[in-house]
């Protein structure tokens, strides 16, 4: 399964995404936004683009805030992920959006805020923000046990 991974595309419109991102979305199973797609008309691109599951962002329209939740935890492939965007300082922000999920059993954290690319694993838990969309974006690839994260240069 190949997941396209996106989070802070701080964007009006879906024409805003950069084409790199468009190209590569086309052959994934499933996309996932992690908050501040800014705007209603970005998400429903992506929707064109897929399925896509997605949290809402600090700096989201009223309109995406009252679609969307703050966290989220799906099934795909064989994983659990966990989906939120994450608040306040970027300092230690691994250690806040884990316990969001403290009571939930994940194998993935997806989430934005800091505008910095993650692909770490910690204590069994793959920690992942694909940047800000105008910089990079992700690919999480399952396959069987095993989950890779991949950070790709938007530009």
């Amino acid at each position: 399964m190949k997941i396209g991974v996106l989070a802070d595309t701080h964007m009006y419109s879906f024409g805003d995404i950069p084409r790199k991102i468009i190209d590569s979305f086309s052959t994934v199973d499933l996309i996932i936004h992690a908050g501040d797609f800014i705007t209603i008309e970005v998400l429903n691109g992506l929707k064109q683009l897929g399925e896509v599951r997605a949290v809402q962002g600090n700096m989201d329209s009223a309109e995406i805030r009252s679609m969307l939740p703050v966290k989220e935890v799906i099934e795909a492939g064989n994983k659990r992920i966990g989906i939120t965007h994450g608040s306040g300082s970027p300092w230690r922000i691994e250690h806040k959006v884990r316990r969001i999920f403290d009571q939930e059993q994940v194998d993935v954290i997806v989430y934005g805020h800091s505008h910095q690319p993650q692909n770490k694993v910690t204590e069994g838990i793959l920690f992942f923000n694909p940047g800000k969309a105008t910089n990079s974006f992700g690919i999480l690839t399952i396959e069987g046990e095993r989950v890779k994260g991949e950070i790709i240069s938007s530009k």
